[in-house]
Parts: C-alpha cells; sequence; structure tokens
C-alpha cells in the first residue's frame, strides 16, 4: 500500500475530500518529524510508539568488498508497534 492508497481509503471511509485527508496525513507525518528531530517520544495508544534511539559510531564492512566501513554517530527513528495492533495483525494474518 502506498500513501495514495491510505488517502483514497480514508477518503472514501469518511466523505472528507481527497485533498483534505492529503493535508491532514502530510501535517501529520510533519508533526511526527519534527518531535521526533527534538528527541522526544511520540505515543499513539492502540497503533504504536515512535522514538529516537542513539547508535554510536562503529566499525563495520562493506559485504561486497570486505573493506572497512566507519559509521559515524547518529540518530535514527525507531517504531514499536501496540500489543493491540501485533495481535490484530497476527489474527488477521492467522485467518488466511
Amino acid at each position: 500500500m502506498i500513501k495514495q492508497n491510505i488517502i483514497d481509503n480514508v477518503s472514501a471511509n469518511t466523505g472528507l475530500t481527497k485533498v483534505e485527508v492529503e493535508a491532514v496525513l502530510n501535517d501529520s507525518f510533519k508533526e511526527i518529524i519534527t518531535t521526533l528531530s527534538k528527541n522526544e517520544k511520540i505515543e499513539l495508544r492502540g497503533f504504536g510508539t515512535f522514538t529516537v534511539k542513539h547508535r554510536m559510531p562503529k566499525k563495520a564492512r562493506n559485504p561486497a568488498t570486505g573493506d572497512p566501513v566507519y559509521l559515524p554517530e547518529r540518530y535514527v527513528p525507531v517504531f514499536k508497534p501496540s500489543k493491540l495492533m501485533k495481535n490484530t495483525v497476527n489474527d488477521k494474518l492467522i485467518e488466511y
């Protein structure tokens, strides 16, 4: 599924126009990015939690050549799904 599919589905289910749904979705994504950029946690009950994880610098290897690669210190966004989401996805996939 791509972003446009989400917009189409939400528009069909809510009666909002696709332009309105796209604006809300884009603003929601921007707010998530802005909040994570401040190193703050975002908790969406029943969906999951977005956090930022600190990765220390490390030495790795290029799998194609075997040459050493040095990865700098970095911060990466992390998503942890809620228990409800995990159970729902698992139950729906078992039905197939």
